[in-house]
């Protein structure tokens, strides 16, 4: 394998560079960490620190631009990584140390990492998390077929009624019959983001990263919608199998392009006429392995380079009868989507909603700022939804979207759950 270290640096004709963004917080309540120790340095070359910093109030260090591979390389199948591999170590008192190495870093890109420190305890003091090879470059088994449309007819086979966004998934680490194998509570958006940054890369045309991440959430929701697993007799929803599922990648870091493609469509799925389940919508690199009648993830790419849109490239794969749909419900979240973005000059209950919520949200996050709750969207209520987005990784516009809306109603329902348990 290539791996982008040091001496990588020092010798390719060119190297870009691209950003990371990085926020430590406690395993336990997910609270953010100030003046935790953060050392950054090439996974080929670990002991060669090159950058020691610390968190802030928030948990979060500052934004760092770090070397990476030419941007070509990850634009077409390629004998060189397209991207570099870092190792991040951080440390506060009071907690397990933690070591991440293989964080992925592309260029002209930003990706996001969360570490999670664990409380120390006698005899332990330390966690090692090792990210493996993207699946377009690593090497990983093919998905086995299946059927796109599960079928209704048989007892039990569909559980639920209408297709809703979970609020959680439970991801088993490994194939379904490794019965060793951690099973993992991760919140859905969180779920599609690190699947997509694991199966494509996040330089490609937005179209093309729309198109993927509406095949991954689909597929995801036919497991949802079907119970597939449970009937089955498993206790989990999906693994991190690529022979069954998609990979999912414990720990790994996550990149602005894709989230904002999945905060924008995470409540979208795909279908077609007269089939009341989201499609199991399988999909390969195209590369190394073709698979006909399915999408091709090289070839979404090359498509979005020529302009096509995310449902042209879905339908030239997968037939003109597939349409893009939404999801009747979404699990966890106190109050739905207004219709229209909050900004300055917007007033009534949800503008009163969300003040709350951001003034809970505030007693775990002090940079947030303790704004009045009257119900009228005024420069405070900006300010103190601009810090939000910083924090939490969205664009810093001041104005409540439909990506904020939800991030605002989740992170919400996070700490107040957690000063229930206090």
């Amino acid at each position: 394998m290539n791996v982008f270290s040091l001496k990588a640096a020092q010798t390719v004709e060119r190297t870009d560079q691209g950003k990371l963004r990085l926020s430590v917080l406690t395993a336990d309540r997910n609270q953010p960490i100030d003046d935790a120790s953060v050392s950054i340095s090439y996974s080929g070359d670990p002991d060669s620190v090159i950058e020691e910093v610390n968190t802030d109030s928030s948990g979060q260090i500052p934004e760092l631009i770090l070397p990476a591979p030419p941007l070509e390389y990850s634009m077409a199948p390629s004998e060189y990584q397209p991207y570099a591999e870092y190792t991040f170590r951080i440390s506060k008192e009071g907690y397990e140390d933690l070591e991440i190495s293989g964080a992925e870093i592309l260029p002209d890109s930003t990706a996001t990492q969360q570490a999670f420190l664990r409380p120390a305890a006698p005899g332990e003091n330390f966690q090692d998390i090792v990210i493996p090879a993207h699946t377009l470059f690593g090497n990983y088994p093919e998905k086995i077929p299946e059927d796109e449309i599960k079928p209704m007819d048989t007892s039990g086979e569909i559980v639920l009624s209408r297709v809703v966004i979970p609020e959680t998934v439970v991801v088993h680490d490994g194939t379904p019959d490794n019965t060793s194998a951690q099973n993992y509570f991760v919140r859905y958006r969180d779920y599609i983001k690190n699947v997509a940054c694991s199966e494509i890369y996040a330089t490609w045309p937005k179209d093309t990263i729309r198109a993927n991440v509406l095949a991954i959430m689909s597929f995801t929701l036919n497991r949802v919608y079907t119970e597939w697993y449970r009937n089955k007799g498993y206790d989990f929803t999906i693994t991190s199998s690529t022979a069954f599922d998609h990979k999912w990648m414990y720990g790994r870091n996550l990149f602005e392009s894709i989230s904002e493609v999945v905060d924008e469509l995470f409540d979208n799925y795909l279908s077609r006429p007269g089939v009341r389940q989201p499609i199991l919508t399988q999909y390969c690199d195209g590369q190394r392995v073709q698979c006909p009648g399915w999408m091709t993830q090289w070839g979404s790419k090359y498509l979005g380079d020529q302009g096509y849109t995310a449902i042209e490239i879905l339908r030239d794969f997968y037939g003109d009868n597939m349409y893009i749909n939404t999801a009747e419900e979404i699990s966890g979240i106190p109050a739905s989507w207004p219709g229209a973005p909050l900004d300055i000059g917007s007033s009534g209950n949800k503008v009163r909603q969300i003040q709350e919520q951001l003034n809970t949200i505030a007693g775990s996050y002090p940079a947030l700022p303790a704004i009045a709750a009257d119900g009228i969207y005024g420069e405070a209520t900006q300010n103190a939804v601009r810090e939000f987005q910083r924090v939490f990784n969205l664009p810093a516009t001041g104005v409540v979207d439909y990506p904020t809306w939800y991030e605002i109603q989740e992170i919400f329902v996070g700490v107040s759950r957690i000063a229930e348990l206090v």
